[in-house]
């Protein structure tokens, strides 16, 4: 039995990881980084790995969870060093007018950034957001409409301002 157990871990652990790990790199921008988040995905599911359900869902969830924190850390980060360096009066403008659609990503609101992550750049189908976040297919579309439109409005206005 345990066996068995461990080589479907095993086995997961190959079929998934690599795909995983290349999905935080784009969101995180970073190798490092993106292997730590992926590692600590999977530390998580092997802890819990008689109880999850849908592991794949588990891990990209979980992962998506760490980015997100990843990038409230580098947030408090900026702040700090913005504070110390006396940049926040120089360059708050500079900042909003930056188009870069992951930075947009990052600041939807969580209801709105979960399924644009999942959805586009976990390549899940609409069923399966719904399934892991525990939404109705109809309300996923209707975030995902939402998100886009947030973002398109976001890039029009960063865009405007570029000199």
């Amino acid at each position: 039995m345990k066996r068995s157990r461990d080589r479907a871990a095993s086995e997961l652990f190959a079929a998934l990881y690599p795909r995983l790990a290349g999905w935080c790199r784009r969101l995180v921008d970073d190798d490092e980084t993106a292997h730590e988040i992926a590692s600590e995905a999977f530390t998580r599911l092997w802890a819990r790995w008689t109880s999850v359900e849908e592991p794949r869902g588990f891990l990209y969830v979980t992962a998506a969870n760490l980015v997100r924190d990843h990038w409230r850390q580098l947030e408090r980060e900026r702040r700090a060093v913005r504070r110390v360096t006396a940049e926040v009066a120089v360059r708050p403008h500079a900042e909003q007018a930056d188009p870069s659609v992951r930075l947009l990503v990052q600041s939807l609101p969580e209801r709105l950034r979960v399924p644009i992550l999942l959805h586009y750049y976990a390549d899940m189908p609409i069923r399966e957001v719904s399934a892991l976040t525990g939404r109705k297919e109809g309300t996923v579309k209707a975030d995902l409409h939402a998100a886009r439109e947030l973002l398109r409005v976001h890039l029009r206005r960063s865009l405007d301002h570029t000199p």
